[in-house]
């Protein structure tokens, strides 16, 4: 899958900025690439950028309100007229809350910037996960698909060793039992082999009636489907 096919699937989507999404974060934590770090301290910079602007515009906009009640407060009632310390004081409140809309104007054209320039590091950042998450997928898919396999085969040769070592205890039993009866205890000792072979048969038989109860628990559980099925009918 090609870049192209990314940006057509991202096409019109509104897509959340991602180094504030926890979920995002933990896709990364064998590590990103250096171009990944490169988008997201961009990313993460602007976010703060805003952050200060929107900050730096609401205590503005608080000094600008205070510099207007003081103007209002200096203002004469009536027919009066103001005294030069009060023209002094209303003028300098003036100068400042022009300096202040300045700051603003820098302000607000600043704020209608950055969104744009957030939607446009996002959207690189999303692309590049896009590309990650989807050449672990075909990794991730040909690993399982490869284990998948090797425990497919694993389990024919376990069973096919489960059987033979089945074979093998059953001929050491008969072989035992064999040189037992035929020439004693005392000549079975120079062969050095210790063999409890009343075990080892109790041992078979608990496992083939285990093996016989979980085949007549198959049976009860497959006939009792076809009943609910109506196949048994």
């Amino acid at each position: 899958m090609a870049k192209d096919d990314f940006e057509k699937a991202l096409k019109s989507k509104k897509v959340p900025v991602l180094t504030l999404d926890n979920k995002w974060h933990k896709l990364f934590n064998d590590g990103s690439s250096a171009e990944v770090r490169q988008h997201e301290e961009a990313l993460n910079a602007l976010l703060k950028e805003q952050a200060r602007i929107n900050e730096e515009m609401k205590a503005l906009r608080k000094i600008k309100q205070t510099l207007m009640d003081e103007i209002v407060e200096n203002m004469p009632d009536g027919e009066g007229s103001m005294s030069k310390a009060q023209e002094k004081k209303v003028s300098e409140s003036r100068r400042l809350i022009d300096e202040a809309n300045e700051k603003m104007k820098d302000i607000e054209d600043r704020l209608l910037d950055i969104p744009k320039q957030i939607d446009e590091e996002n959207y690189a950042l999303m692309l590049l996960t896009m590309e990650k998450c989807y050449d672990e997928l075909l990794d991730n898919t040909e690993d399982i698909e490869n284990i998948g396999a090797w425990i497919k085969k694993m389990r024919v040769e376990l069973k096919k060793n489960i059987l033979k070592k089945q074979q093998m205890e059953v001929r050491n039993v008969e072989l035992y039992s064999y040189m037992h009866d035929i020439f004693g205890p005392d000549v079975i000792g120079i062969f050095d082999i210790k063999y409890d072979v009343e075990k080892k048969k109790q041992e078979m038989i608990a496992a083939a009636e285990a093996r016989a109860e979980e085949r007549r628990k198959q049976e009860m559980k497959e006939t009792a489907i076809k009943n609910m099925t109506g196949e048994g009918k």
